[in-house]
């Protein structure tokens, strides 16, 4: 009798040396990858997933930007004098870096912050402060006295920071004049000026829009800045400062470039050392939100900016509980497991619209793998920014 697999999906943090510029990346996880699985005593399989942050693929690319190089290119592209700078998110290493470069950039930076929280959650303020204040967040533009004058000093839950304060003289030390409002239409930074950076991350494509038939001058998103190499500088082709991390208090890593041909490298290799078909994908940030701070951790343009053909496309899956409780409600035991894995190995095709397929998650394979392997190598000590995902395709006939 053959012996039944009680273990479906395993998430693994695959430790590797600290990657630098120009380090063969493909052969290093690729050996870390099969190394981890000699020294556990495990074996791959056909279509386990193998991911890879963002952060070291960066790293051995060397993608690296000054904030030299980003004032360079902000003067260039918006003139250098007063530049509004609207709905960034509240990061010391996501955004901080971003914005001192801009200031290097400009004369006048008026910061216009959206309220009560940034795009990703994270909070200047609690709706019921707003509600006491009798304040409208969709029509009512604050500025820094008034804000003050309502709220006093707010600082954020996790980090401790008054990111208000904090921005405002990171803008100041950097040589500009700083201005800050509190708006969430992104119209009223046209009172101020029509030369705009529009910092928001998901939203962007909108906001710029919006801007332009408002009869702004110029408009850049974060995904216009540093799209082009400066004096030797690195860059992103396709997101410019979107995705960036801060490196050193004067640098920042960007978003890792093309690497396409890198998973495919990794693919490649696995298959020659092991005759197995794996897939693979690069990672950055998970798409989840957390209950208590209510961010919504995706701070990145995307979660995986390039993945091997089998992770294109969403989960197609059954839902056991709606078989168990509806179309097999009499059944149980032995008889269950059978009609249930019969309902599974018969499934044809999409399940959009089906009603056995109600409660599943619907969304692309990148975003859950890609959530997955981020909780799985977090974003501290751990050591692990390769992680092994296995069984993920599994189903309750494997």
């Amino acid at each position: 009798m053959k012996k039944e697999r009680k273990v479906g999906t395993v998430s693994r943090g695959v430790r590797c040396g600290i990657i630098r510029q120009g380090d063969n990346l493909a052969e290093i996880v690729a050996n870390s990858v099969l190394e981890a699985a000699l020294s556990e005593g495990f074996e791959l399989r056909d279509r386990d997933v193998i991911a890879v942050t963002e952060s070291i693929v960066a790293r051995s690319q060397g993608n690296y930007a000054s904030v030299e190089d980003i004032a360079e290119d902000v003067k260039r592209k918006l003139g250098g004098g007063t530049v509004g700078v609207i709905f960034p998110i509240m990061s010391r290493n996501r955004f901080a870096i971003c914005l001192r470069g801009i200031a290097m950039g400009a004369k006048k930076v008026v910061l216009m912050l959206s309220y009560p929280s940034d795009e990703v959650g994270n909070a200047l303020l609690t709706w019921d402060q707003i509600d006491d204040a009798h304040i409208n967040p969709y029509s009512d533009v604050l500025s820094l006295e008034k804000y003050r004058e309502l709220f006093g000093e707010n600082v954020h839950e996790f980090t401790g920071v008054d990111y208000v304060d904090y921005y405002r003289s990171l803008i100041e030390e950097c040589g500009a004049e700083a201005e800050i409002v509190f708006a969430n239409n992104a119209r009223t930074i046209l009172d101020y000026t029509d030369h705009v950076i529009n910092c928001d991350i998901h939203t962007r494509k909108r906001t710029k829009r919006i801007l332009l038939e408002a009869g702004a001058k110029v408009v850049c998103s974060l995904d216009d800045i540093m799209n082009e190499s400066i004096n030797g500088s690195g860059c992103n082709e396709k997101y410019g400062l979107l995705g960036s991390n801060k490196s050193t208090e004067n640098q920042i890593k960007l978003f890792p470039r093309e690497c396409k041909d890198l998973v495919l490298d990794i693919q490649k290799r696995i298959m020659d050392a092991t005759g197995k078909h794996v897939e693979v994908m690069v990672y950055g940030d998970g798409a989840f939100k957390d209950p208590q701070g209510k961010i919504w951790e995706l701070a990145d343009p995307v979660v995986s900016p390039a993945f091997t053909d089998g992770l294109i496309g969403t989960p197609n899956e059954l839902k056991l509980k709606y078989l168990a409780d509806n179309d097999f409600k009499d059944l149980s035991g032995e008889a269950l497991k059978e009609a249930i894995s019969k309902s599974i190995r018969e499934k044809e095709g999409s399940l959009v619209g089906s009603m056995a397929s109600q409660g599943t998650t619907p969304r692309q394979l990148t975003d859950l793998i890609g959530s997955l392997c981020d909780l799985t190598s977090g974003s501290g000590d751990k050591g692990t920014p390769i992680v092994l995902v296995q069984g993920y395709f599994d189903n309750y006939t494997n």
